[in-house]
Protein backbone atom coordinates (compact mmCIF):
# COMPACT_ATOMS: atom_id res chain seq x y z
CA UNK A 1 0.00 0.00 0.00
CA UNK A 2 1.28 3.44 -0.87
CA UNK A 3 0.88 6.39 1.47
CA UNK A 4 2.12 8.92 -1.07
CA UNK A 5 -0.53 11.67 -1.15
CA UNK A 6 -2.48 12.47 -4.27
CA UNK A 7 -1.85 15.91 -5.73
CA UNK A 8 -5.50 16.59 -6.45
CA UNK A 9 -6.88 19.92 -5.28
CA UNK A 10 -10.63 20.03 -4.76
CA UNK A 11 -12.25 23.35 -5.58
CA UNK A 12 -15.21 24.37 -3.42
CA UNK A 13 -16.40 27.73 -4.64
CA UNK A 14 -13.21 29.80 -4.70
CA UNK A 15 -11.55 27.69 -1.97
CA UNK A 16 -8.96 25.07 -2.88
CA UNK A 17 -8.50 22.09 -0.55
CA UNK A 18 -5.54 19.79 -0.92
CA UNK A 19 -1.74 19.63 -0.96
CA UNK A 20 -0.11 23.06 -0.96
CA UNK A 21 -3.35 24.90 -0.15
CA UNK A 22 -3.93 26.82 3.10
CA UNK A 23 -5.77 24.93 5.81
CA UNK A 24 -9.51 25.26 5.16
CA UNK A 25 -12.45 25.22 7.58
CA UNK A 26 -15.86 23.61 7.22
CA UNK A 27 -17.97 24.92 10.09
CA UNK A 28 -21.46 25.76 11.25
CA UNK A 29 -24.23 24.39 13.45
CA UNK A 30 -25.03 20.69 13.31
CA UNK A 31 -28.55 21.44 12.09
CA UNK A 32 -30.42 24.49 10.81
CA UNK A 33 -32.42 25.60 13.85
CA UNK A 34 -33.98 28.70 12.28
CA UNK A 35 -33.27 31.20 9.52
CA UNK A 36 -32.29 33.96 11.94
CA UNK A 37 -30.00 31.74 14.00
CA UNK A 38 -28.28 30.32 10.93
CA UNK A 39 -27.57 33.73 9.41
CA UNK A 40 -26.36 35.09 12.76
CA UNK A 41 -24.01 32.15 13.30
CA UNK A 42 -22.71 32.20 9.73
CA UNK A 43 -21.88 35.91 10.03
CA UNK A 44 -20.09 35.38 13.35
CA UNK A 45 -18.08 32.37 12.16
CA UNK A 46 -17.07 34.20 8.99
CA UNK A 47 -15.81 37.17 11.02
CA UNK A 48 -13.62 34.85 13.12
CA UNK A 49 -12.34 32.89 10.11
CA UNK A 50 -11.37 36.09 8.30
CA UNK A 51 -9.53 37.36 11.39
CA UNK A 52 -7.60 34.09 11.72
CA UNK A 53 -7.04 33.90 7.93
CA UNK A 54 -8.69 30.53 7.34
CA UNK A 55 -11.01 30.12 4.30
CA UNK A 56 -14.50 29.08 5.40
CA UNK A 57 -17.13 26.78 3.93
CA UNK A 58 -20.36 27.13 5.92
CA UNK A 59 -22.03 23.88 6.97
CA UNK A 60 -25.51 23.25 8.35
CA UNK A 61 -27.80 20.26 7.83
CA UNK A 62 -31.30 20.81 6.47
CA UNK A 63 -32.30 17.35 7.78
CA UNK A 64 -30.67 15.08 10.34
CA UNK A 65 -32.07 11.76 9.22
CA UNK A 66 -29.91 9.63 11.52
CA UNK A 67 -30.92 10.99 14.94
CA UNK A 68 -30.78 8.74 18.00
CA UNK A 69 -34.41 9.27 18.91
CA UNK A 70 -37.64 9.58 16.95
CA UNK A 71 -38.33 12.70 19.01
CA UNK A 72 -35.06 14.48 18.21
CA UNK A 73 -35.13 17.70 16.20
CA UNK A 74 -34.29 17.00 12.55
CA UNK A 75 -34.28 20.43 10.94
CA UNK A 76 -36.53 22.35 8.54
CA UNK A 77 -36.30 19.88 5.66
CA UNK A 78 -35.01 20.09 2.11
CA UNK A 79 -36.95 23.02 0.62
CA UNK A 80 -36.82 25.44 3.55
CA UNK A 81 -33.30 24.41 4.53
CA UNK A 82 -31.89 24.99 1.06
CA UNK A 83 -33.59 28.39 0.90
CA UNK A 84 -31.83 29.38 4.13
CA UNK A 85 -28.46 28.13 2.87
CA UNK A 86 -28.99 30.00 -0.40
CA UNK A 87 -29.49 33.17 1.63
CA UNK A 88 -26.29 32.54 3.60
CA UNK A 89 -24.44 32.02 0.33
CA UNK A 90 -25.79 35.20 -1.26
CA UNK A 91 -25.62 37.59 1.71
CA UNK A 92 -22.28 36.45 3.13
CA UNK A 93 -20.51 35.29 -0.04
CA UNK A 94 -19.73 31.91 1.51
CA UNK A 95 -19.68 28.49 -0.14
CA UNK A 96 -22.12 26.16 1.61
CA UNK A 97 -22.36 22.43 2.30
CA UNK A 98 -25.05 20.16 3.73
CA UNK A 99 -25.74 16.42 4.02
CA UNK A 100 -27.88 14.48 1.62
CA UNK A 101 -29.37 11.21 2.80
CA UNK A 102 -31.37 10.06 -0.22
CA UNK A 103 -30.60 9.92 -3.93
CA UNK A 104 -33.63 12.06 -4.77
CA UNK A 105 -32.21 14.97 -2.75
CA UNK A 106 -29.01 15.30 -4.79
CA UNK A 107 -30.22 17.29 -7.81
CA UNK A 108 -32.17 19.83 -5.74
CA UNK A 109 -29.35 20.22 -3.23
CA UNK A 110 -26.79 20.78 -6.00
CA UNK A 111 -28.69 23.84 -7.22
CA UNK A 112 -27.65 25.59 -3.98
CA UNK A 113 -24.76 23.72 -2.39
CA UNK A 114 -21.14 24.14 -3.45
CA UNK A 115 -20.24 20.82 -1.79
CA UNK A 116 -22.45 17.79 -1.19
CA UNK A 117 -21.78 15.77 1.94
CA UNK A 118 -22.40 12.05 2.42
CA UNK A 119 -22.94 11.01 6.06
CA UNK A 120 -20.59 8.40 7.51
CA UNK A 121 -23.22 5.69 7.89
CA UNK A 122 -24.08 6.01 4.18
CA UNK A 123 -20.56 6.06 2.73
CA UNK A 124 -21.04 2.72 0.92
CA UNK A 125 -24.49 3.43 -0.55
CA UNK A 126 -23.78 3.22 -4.26
CA UNK A 127 -27.00 4.81 -5.51
CA UNK A 128 -26.53 7.78 -3.19
CA UNK A 129 -22.91 8.23 -4.27
CA UNK A 130 -23.82 8.02 -7.95
CA UNK A 131 -26.62 10.57 -7.56
CA UNK A 132 -24.27 12.98 -5.78
CA UNK A 133 -21.56 12.52 -8.41
CA UNK A 134 -24.03 12.98 -11.27
CA UNK A 135 -24.58 16.59 -10.17
CA UNK A 136 -20.98 17.35 -11.12
CA UNK A 137 -20.41 18.99 -7.74
CA UNK A 138 -17.55 18.07 -5.39
CA UNK A 139 -18.47 15.58 -2.68
CA UNK A 140 -17.30 15.34 0.93
CA UNK A 141 -17.45 11.65 1.82
CA UNK A 142 -17.33 10.96 5.54
CA UNK A 143 -15.52 7.75 6.48
CA UNK A 144 -17.82 5.27 8.17
CA UNK A 145 -16.98 4.44 11.77
CA UNK A 146 -16.89 0.82 10.62
CA UNK A 147 -14.49 1.40 7.71
CA UNK A 148 -10.71 1.26 7.42
CA UNK A 149 -8.89 3.98 5.45
CA UNK A 150 -8.17 1.54 2.63
CA UNK A 151 -11.82 0.53 2.37
CA UNK A 152 -12.68 4.10 1.37
CA UNK A 153 -10.77 3.87 -1.90
CA UNK A 154 -13.57 2.10 -3.86
CA UNK A 155 -16.05 4.74 -2.71
CA UNK A 156 -13.75 7.50 -3.96
CA UNK A 157 -13.42 5.69 -7.28
CA UNK A 158 -17.22 5.39 -7.58
CA UNK A 159 -17.60 9.14 -7.17
CA UNK A 160 -14.85 10.03 -9.61
CA UNK A 161 -15.98 7.60 -12.27
CA UNK A 162 -19.56 8.87 -11.96
CA UNK A 163 -18.61 12.51 -12.57
CA UNK A 164 -17.95 14.23 -9.24
CA UNK A 165 -15.77 17.28 -9.84
CA UNK A 166 -13.76 16.50 -6.72
CA UNK A 167 -13.76 14.20 -3.69
CA UNK A 168 -12.84 14.92 -0.08
CA UNK A 169 -12.56 12.24 2.59
CA UNK A 170 -13.46 13.08 6.19
CA UNK A 171 -12.08 11.23 9.19
CA UNK A 172 -14.46 11.23 12.14
CA UNK A 173 -13.37 8.40 14.41
CA UNK A 174 -13.75 4.65 14.61
CA UNK A 175 -15.94 2.61 16.94
CA UNK A 176 -14.00 0.96 19.76
CA UNK A 177 -15.98 -1.39 21.94
CA UNK A 178 -19.21 0.16 23.11
CA UNK A 179 -19.95 3.82 23.41
CA UNK A 180 -16.88 5.74 22.28
CA UNK A 181 -14.93 6.74 19.21
CA UNK A 182 -11.18 6.50 18.77
CA UNK A 183 -9.10 8.40 16.22
CA UNK A 184 -6.29 6.68 14.38
CA UNK A 185 -4.23 9.59 13.08
CA UNK A 186 -2.44 7.29 10.63
CA UNK A 187 -5.71 7.23 8.69
CA UNK A 188 -5.05 10.79 7.54
CA UNK A 189 -1.90 10.14 5.48
CA UNK A 190 -3.30 6.77 4.42
CA UNK A 191 -6.50 8.30 3.01
CA UNK A 192 -4.49 11.18 1.51
CA UNK A 193 -3.28 8.59 -0.99
CA UNK A 194 -6.81 8.71 -2.47
CA UNK A 195 -8.13 12.24 -1.86
CA UNK A 196 -7.59 15.37 0.24
CA UNK A 197 -8.53 14.72 3.87
CA UNK A 198 -10.79 16.66 6.22
CA UNK A 199 -10.71 16.01 9.96
CA UNK A 200 -13.97 16.22 11.90
CA UNK A 201 -12.82 17.36 15.34
CA UNK A 202 -16.23 17.62 17.00
CA UNK A 203 -17.95 14.39 15.93
CA UNK A 204 -14.73 12.59 16.84
CA UNK A 205 -15.45 13.54 20.47
CA UNK A 206 -18.81 11.77 20.54
CA UNK A 207 -19.78 9.10 23.03
CA UNK A 208 -22.57 7.48 20.99
CA UNK A 209 -25.48 6.20 23.03
CA UNK A 210 -24.30 7.80 26.27
CA UNK A 211 -26.49 10.88 26.13
CA UNK A 212 -29.91 9.24 26.27
CA UNK A 213 -31.87 10.63 23.32
CA UNK A 214 -28.72 12.38 22.07
CA UNK A 215 -25.09 11.30 21.81
CA UNK A 216 -22.83 12.21 24.70
CA UNK A 217 -19.41 13.64 24.17
CA UNK A 218 -16.17 15.21 25.38
CA UNK A 219 -15.93 18.51 23.51
CA UNK A 220 -12.90 19.55 25.55
CA UNK A 221 -10.86 17.06 23.49
CA UNK A 222 -11.61 18.79 20.17
CA UNK A 223 -8.60 21.18 20.20
CA UNK A 224 -6.16 18.36 20.99
CA UNK A 225 -7.56 16.21 18.18
CA UNK A 226 -7.59 19.14 15.75
CA UNK A 227 -3.92 19.91 16.42
CA UNK A 228 -2.96 16.25 16.05
CA UNK A 229 -4.88 15.94 12.79
CA UNK A 230 -3.33 19.04 11.24
CA UNK A 231 0.11 17.82 12.31
CA UNK A 232 -0.70 14.49 10.63
CA UNK A 233 -1.46 16.26 7.36
CA UNK A 234 -5.20 17.05 7.31
CA UNK A 235 -6.04 19.57 4.59
CA UNK A 236 -9.16 20.97 6.29
CA UNK A 237 -10.92 20.98 9.66
CA UNK A 238 -14.61 20.26 10.19
CA UNK A 239 -16.15 21.81 13.31
CA UNK A 240 -19.74 22.05 14.40
CA UNK A 241 -20.10 25.39 16.17
CA UNK A 242 -22.86 26.93 18.29
CA UNK A 243 -23.26 30.18 20.20
CA UNK A 244 -25.04 28.36 23.06
CA UNK A 245 -23.88 24.73 23.00
CA UNK A 246 -26.04 23.68 25.94
CA UNK A 247 -29.12 24.83 23.98
CA UNK A 248 -28.11 23.27 20.64
CA UNK A 249 -30.86 21.15 19.11
CA UNK A 250 -28.34 18.57 17.88
CA UNK A 251 -25.09 17.30 19.41
CA UNK A 252 -25.06 19.69 22.41
CA UNK A 253 -22.28 17.63 24.06
CA UNK A 254 -19.80 18.11 21.21
CA UNK A 255 -20.57 21.32 19.29
CA UNK A 256 -17.74 23.81 19.79
CA UNK A 257 -18.53 27.13 21.57
CA UNK A 258 -18.46 30.13 19.26
CA UNK A 259 -16.63 32.25 21.84
CA UNK A 260 -13.75 29.74 21.88
CA UNK A 261 -13.49 29.26 18.12
CA UNK A 262 -10.83 31.87 17.43
CA UNK A 263 -8.32 30.28 19.81
CA UNK A 264 -8.82 26.80 18.36
CA UNK A 265 -8.43 28.05 14.79
CA UNK A 266 -5.35 30.11 15.60
CA UNK A 267 -3.67 27.02 17.05
CA UNK A 268 -4.65 24.92 14.04
CA UNK A 269 -3.38 27.59 11.65
CA UNK A 270 0.01 27.69 13.40
CA UNK A 271 0.31 23.90 13.21
CA UNK A 272 -0.66 23.93 9.54
CA UNK A 273 1.97 26.52 8.67
CA UNK A 274 4.61 24.53 10.54
CA UNK A 275 3.69 21.37 8.61
CA UNK A 276 3.83 23.18 5.27
CA UNK A 277 7.29 24.51 6.06
CA UNK A 278 8.79 21.07 6.73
Amino acid sequence: MTTKPVHTIVQVGDIGIGPGCPLALIAGPCVIESRAHTLKLAKAIKKIAVAVDIPLIFKASFDKANRSSLHSFRGPGLKEGLAILAEVKKKLALPVVSDIHESRQAASAAKVLDLLQIPAFLCRQTDLLLAAAATGKPVNLKKGQFMSPEEMRPAVEKLREAGASGVLLTERGTFFGYGRLVNDMTSIPRMAAYAPVVFDATHSCQLPGQGGRQSGGQREMAPLLARAAVAAGAHALFLEVHDRPEKAKSDPATVWPLDQLADLLADARRFSRAVQQR
